[in-house]
């Protein structure tokens, strides 16, 4: 479970951070490239009704190219020491635009069940309100387990994008299923987090009061 960042700037338990990484960097333009991304997909998406197979094609390549990026930001953030507030931040309000966005449009076409895009969306939602809730105490990272969430979901999303076989149906189910119960969990992770992220701030005070 990565250390929460307080509002000094240092993470709880470690020592203060180095030297200020500047905001326009590669990890955090590639950050919002995916989120640029999101209304292309969405056409594509739709496009010819929704069940071309061309266009679904096309759709599934913004996709995987847009959830690529997100593994390639991270990478870059922390290979070359471009972390930032920002990118914690907007790193995942992006893998929720593009994971939301790819739920919402699928069981608007009816591919996908409804209580599962409901379920997914009120667990990001949640999440997102979450962190903004806090950041005046610190910064909640996204976890290991919230980044294995969103690449499972990814996959899932992307079986189901795609003109697949009527008999590869149950490999896209197991997926979700497996994509759904992460986001469950990973979502209470990050409450517990949140709790311990106030305690840590709170502590000082009630000591000082």
């Amino acid at each position: 479970m990565p250390a929460a960042v307080t509002s000094a700037g240092s993470e709880v338990g470690h020592p203060p951070a180095g030297p200020e990484v500047p905001l326009l960097n590669i990890a955090n333009v590639l950050t919002m490239v995916r989120i640029a991304i999101v209304p292309v997909f969405l056409w594509a998406l739709f496009a010819d009704g929704g069940h071309d197979t061309n266009w679904r094609i096309v759709a599934f390549l913004l996709f995987a190219g847009a959830a690529v990026t997100d593994r390639v930001d991270g990478q870059l953030a922390r290979k070359y020491g471009l972390v930032t507030d920002f990118g914690k931040l907007a790193d995942p309000i992006a893998d929720k635009a593009l994971i939301g966005a790819a739920l919402v449009g699928l069981s608007a076409l009816g591919d996908l069940s409804w209580w599962v895009t409901i379920v997914i969306a009120v667990r990001e939602l949640g999440i997102t309100a979450l962190r903004f809730s806090v950041l005046r105490h610190g910064v909640i990272p996204a976890s290991r387990g919230g980044k294995l969430k969103t690449l499972v979901q990814a996959f899932a999303i992307g079986f189901y994008i795609l003109p697949l076989p009527a008999g590869l149906a149950v490999v896209s189910t197991t997926l979700m299923g497996i994509a759904v119960a992460l986001t469950v969990i990973t979502g209470i992770d990050y409450v517990v987090q949140s709790i311990r992220l106030r305690a840590h701030v709170r502590a000082p005070q009630l000591r000082r009061s």
